[in-house]
């Protein structure tokens, strides 16, 4: 029996290690939260047992090992996790006579900031508690961090860095391929902090909450008082300007009732939350109570008791993407889960369906992760029956298994794939790159399947199959004009947007812009160069280094490109620092509907060629709000006539952005 304990808990500690390497360090998430959280109480059950304890047990350890080209430093005090405890009445004994701070448990990334004199010095990333990333570039790019303060001493606070979910749909949405699509906020807004390019990080809208207080010294020397007092160090904190997470002070008594009011407000949150963190409101108790290997005493995590619904697997899905990844989706009956009907959840790979031994009809039971996103939590049945396609779903070639990392994954090797083709087009005349509108993935799939579209040069040839075009369901000679007026307005474009549109692996649209800016716009240059020449450009490591040179490689992708550069009237793509400066040190926040602009995005990027920065916000230090409708009574409008921020139309503003007053 102790054999078989001990051999279980070195299963568990590999399994955890892997999910746990995969989430903190690689952004991906290969096991849904209710599983880990299971694995890790069964994993403390036998080390309760047995009285073992493994040297990598996942208990013992506070994150894991950092990787990346980002410099690392040690924190100053190790950055512990919390306690946990999913039951309500623990949190009232937990409390006893003290008072508490009840706030949101944030699901992103912490960071640690400094100031100095008053101005931001260094932020750092949790990373593994001891040893974390040195990010200060990137968090000067965050939304709502200050650059200077009033407080002119010493000051450290944590905070969690996050991507709100309306944000995470606008990135998802502008990204057509399925497999580059972002899993959730938390990954999305991991990936964004460590990002090499400050940019990227600013594009993305991180946001920082604040949650602790770690020191405040005066420029003597001296620590602050803040009367023993959490909430009055909260207090202080929104003073310097930062965003502090939302809290409310309990007692014993109304722990319970304050704990139900936030989870009534989950559904309409926009920040990803994972649960609550209680916190002794009295600060000497709370220190006084010292801390274990682990965990400190001060404070406590409550996790949502999610809402589970047992259903029948109907269906897997099985959906090829550009790259030729296969990905499965599962399909069951309709239930009622946190208010909504879910009938469909991501399975994301062949090793989580293998881990729950899915079979069509097995019996299900699934549940949303931060009563947000669909998961299944296990399998009841557990047929283990189900079969991956041996044969792509769209074109009837053999598939193949691959193992990615840790993961085994399904894939289409055949480059001719028409879903890969469909989404390259797709890619290719997206809003990022060509951005020819009317081009939908509906019209591409048309115009492949009829043999109109061969080749990306084939786009700017539409005339040599108007007949045919005119003819198709749902065109006719209108839709047809228009279609080729927006042909000949994409011949206007810039390299990196191309080169973005061609589907590089790992090359986003600021990488693409750095690649071109370090190059001097010369396409031949980029293609000449060594992996040396490439990753001496910002954001550009090794491993995308290798990405571009095996593009470059490939004599048919190459002619692909090469062919549509000779399609177009390549424009120098302006920076904020070349374009005219009208907007230089002013922050414009934007609402309602556009009219002038495609999307919320190009706006945006105008604003920033003009010098100018975007908030997602009004406060006394907007310039303008853009808005249509300038009598609405939206919040936004509300508090732009509070402060006495001018709200402009798009055409007023567009007067602005060209100098004229």
């Amino acid at each position: 029996m102790e054999e078989r304990m001990q051999d279980r808990m070195r299963e568990l500690v590999q399994l955890l290690n892997e999910a746990g390497r995969a989430y903190y360090q690689e952004g991906r998430e290969i096991m849904p939260n209710l599983r880990y959280d299971a694995l890790y109480d069964e994993l403390v059950m036998l080390e309760q047992k047995t009285g073992i304890v493994l040297s990598q047990s996942p208990t013992q350890k506070v994150g894991y090992e950092v990787l990346s080209e980002l410099p690392k430093e040690r924190h100053q005090s190790p950055m512990l996790s919390l306690a946990k405890t999913k039951e309500r009445e623990e949190l009232r004994s937990w409390l006893g006579t003290q008072e508490g701070l009840l706030s949101w448990k944030l699901d992103g990334l912490t960071v640690v900031l400094s100031y100095e004199g008053g101005s931001l010095v260094k932020a750092v990333t949790r990373g593994n508690g001891e040893i974390g990333e040195v990010v200060t570039g990137n968090a000067r790019a965050f939304q709502n961090v200050p650059a200077r303060i009033p407080f002119p001493g010493s000051l450290v606070l944590r905070g969690e860095a996050i991507i709100s979910y309306s944000d995470f749909a606008r990135i998802n949405a502008e990204l057509p391929e399925a497999d580059a699509k972002y899993k959730n906020p938390r990954n999305l807004c991991a990936g964004s902090v460590r990002q090499l390019d400050p940019r990227i990080t600013r594009e993305r809208n991180v946001r920082l909450l604040a949650f602790a207080l770690v020191s405040a010294l005066s420029p003597e020397g001296e620590a602050l008082d803040f009367e023993n007092s959490r909430e009055h160090q909260f207090a202080f904190l929104s003073e310097q300007g930062f965003t502090v997470v939302e809290h409310r002070r309990v007692n014993a008594e109304t722990v319970s009732a304050a704990v139900q009011d936030f989870e009534n407000r989950i559904a309409d949150n926009d920040f990803p939350s994972d649960g609550l963190v209680l916190l002794y409101e009295d600060i000497a108790y709370g220190d006084a109570l010292g801390r274990t290997a682990k965990f400190p005493r001060n404070a406590i995590a409550f996790k949502w008791s999610d809402e589970e619904a047992e259903t029948v697997l109907r269906e897997v899905e099985w959906s090829p993407s550009r790259t030729g990844l296969i990905n499965p989706v599962a399909v069951f009956d309709p239930v009622e889960l946190e208010g909504t009907t879910v009938s469909r959840a991501s399975l994301h790979n062949l090793s989580y369906c293998e881990e729950l031994r899915l079979g069509i009809g097995d019996r299900i039971t699934v549940y949303k992760a931060n009563m947000i996103i669909p998961q299944i939590a296990q399998n009841l049945s557990g047929s283990g029956t189900l079969i991956p396609p041996h044969l792509c779903p769209a074109c009837g070639m053999e598939t193949e298994i691959r193992q990615d990392r840790d993961a085994r994954t399904l894939y289409c090797g055949n480059p001719d794939c028409p879903a890969k083709r469909l989404k390259n087009f797709a890619l290719l005349v997206s809003r990022d790159a060509l951005h020819i509108d009317g081009l939908s993935e509906m019209t591409l799939e048309k115009l492949l399947g009829h043999g109109i579209l061969r080749s990306y040069r084939d786009l700017f040839h539409l005339e040599q199959h108007r007949e045919e075009i005119v003819a198709l369901e749902g065109f006719g000679e209108r839709s047809y004009e228009k279609l080729c007026a927006a042909v000949e307005a994409a011949r206007r474009c810039s390299l990196s947007r191309v080169l973005y549109g061609m589907g590089i692996e790992g090359i986003g649209l600021a990488n693409a812009r750095e690649l071109c800016r370090h190059f001097g716009e010369d396409i031949s240059r980029l293609r000449a160069a060594s992996i040396e020449e490439l990753t001496a450009a910002s954001g550009i490591g090794e491993v995308l280094a290798e990405n571009l040179r095996r593009f470059f490689s490939d004599p048919k992708r190459t002619e692909e490109l090469l062919g549509v550069l000779a399609e177009l009237r390549l424009e120098k793509e302006l920076t904020g620092e070349e374009g005219a400066q009208t907007l230089a040190g002013k922050t414009v926040a934007i609402t309602g509907t556009l009219l002038h602009f495609s999307s919320r995005k190009e706006l945006e990027e105008r604003i920033r060629t003009a010098g100018g920065k975007v908030s997602g916000s009004v406060s006394g230090k907007t310039a303008y709000l853009v808005n249509n409708e300038v009598a609405s009574a939206s919040a936004k409008n509300r508090k732009a006539h509070e402060l006495g921020v001018p709200i402009v139309t798009e055409e007023e503003f567009l007067r602005l952005l060209e100098g004229e007053e």
